[in-house]
């Protein structure tokens, strides 16, 4: 398998910790997107994926996109360990969890949104922020009251093995720390976070481990 990815795309970061957790090995293909007015949008890249967004997976004949369905298809194709839990209904919530983050949060705060703001809309540094920790504290909010009071969470997102929405909670914490967001207020998922960061596959999933990091 290759994965194409960026060291601080959080959707990347999300199917780093996804094959690390089931210990699949895989090529490290970097695109930097901010180098030389952005690598994901040149033809070449564009040929890969059409959208310009990273990751891409391909393994076999096989060229996948978008970091939630990678990882479905990866837990399907390889189910151990599960990172969805069998019970239709328990698969549902952790979808909820996982998709309230990949598709509220994050997309209002990703590199193309960010540089609209500031290129298009000539929006400064200071409103940037504003706008990016606005949506960050009104997703996270509802998240940690969805986790803090049910019963169905455990040591992470869903009960106590690391799971798909794990996968999209550590990622965002860390960009959400880039923009200086104040995460004193999200107890339960700093509590699941430090879980999660205390295992080797989120470990090695971060961000400075990757071979482009940057300093």
């Amino acid at each position: 398998m290759k994965l194409i990815n960026y060291f601080r795309s959080s959707a990347s970061y999300r199917v780093r910790i996804a094959l690390n957790l089931k210990k699949l090995p895989y090529d490290y293909q970097s695109v930097h997107l901010t180098r030389a007015g952005g690598e994901q949008l040149t033809p070449i890249f564009r040929e890969l994926n059409p959208l310009a967004l990273v990751p891409v997976l391909e393994t076999g004949d096989l060229r996948l996109t978008q970091s939630l369905a990678i990882i479905e298809y990866l837990d399907e194709v390889h189910p151990e360990p599960p990172l969805l839990p069998k019970h239709p209904a328990e698969r549902a919530r952790v979808r909820a969890l996982a998709q309230s983050i990949a598709c509220e949060i994050h997309p209002l705060n990703n590199l193309r949104v960010l540089g609209y703001l500031r290129q298009e809309l000539h929006v400064d540094d200071a409103a940037r922020a504003r706008w990016y920790q606005h949506w960050v504290e009104l997703g996270l909010t509802a998240l940690e009251t969805e986790v803090a009071r049910s019963p169905r969470t455990g040591r992470f997102c869903h009960g106590d093995q690391p799971g798909l929405a794990d996968c999209c909670l550590v990622p965002q914490l860390f960009n959400a720390r880039r923009f200086d967001c104040d995460l004193s207020t999200y107890p339960t998922l700093l509590r699941i976070e430090q879980s999660c960061n205390a295992l080797e596959a989120f470990q090695t999933a971060a961000p400075a481990r990757q071979p482009d990091a940057e300093g």
